[in-house]
């Protein structure tokens, strides 16, 4: 299924793993759709969420140790959502993934009874909240003055403010109304030691 963002241009064509994933994330940190015909992303907010921090592409990075599981919690996302769904009285879409055909306040209540005490699964789902929060939260996979230079949903709700032009964070302004301690006479004009 192909459709449009906001801007006309086409979204990429995702498979149904990676529309689970995203549908994931979105439960865990909501955003507002890219288009109207987005089902992933539920629009449960305004603004960025973690679909568009990037959560998809911060799961998929081989660094995190997830990478190579992601389409079994995929497939077993679905399951779960047949299941929550069939004892809920609740029909899903039959052209949609079972998780994303979920409606949105369906989606939280199962991830709820995924990350609940003494899900036998639990650790593995919260893991997978965890990559999608990283993503809006701290960018994780991005490089920082990037990220806030592309205009980060996390980054910029948070009020991170953008670094220097020559790409370095210096504070004028204290954080605690005056200095900790005095400038080392030895620090070069790029923060390092001589």
């Amino acid at each position: 299924m192909r459709t449009e963002q906001t801007d006309g241009t086409p979204e990429p064509a995702v498979g149904d793993a990676e529309r689970t994933l995203e549908a994931f994330a979105d439960t865990i940190v909501p955003g507002a759709r890219r288009s109207p015909a987005d089902r992933a992303v539920a629009g449960a907010a305004s603004g960025g969420g973690a679909v568009e921090a990037g959560a998809l592409h911060l799961m998929r990075w081989d660094a995190t140790g997830i990478s190579e599981g992601l389409d079994g919690m995929a497939e077993l996302a679905n399951a779960h959502a047949i299941r929550y769904a069939d004892q809920n009285g609740l029909e899903l879409e039959p052209t949609e993934p079972p998780f994303v055909a979920l409606p949105f306040d369906a989606r939280a209540a199962l991830v709820n009874l995924l990350t609940s005490p003494g899900h036998p699964e639990r650790e593995f789902w919260i893991l997978l909240a965890l990559f999608a929060n990283m993503a809006y939260d701290s960018a994780a996979h991005l490089h920082t003055a990037d990220a806030l230079r592309d205009g980060h949903p996390g980054l910029t709700a948070m009020g991170m403010v953008p670094p220097d032009p020559d790409g370095l964070w210096r504070f004028e302004r204290s954080g605690y109304g005056r200095p900790l301690a005095r400038l080392h006479p030895g620090t070069t004009p790029e923060g390092s030691p001589e």
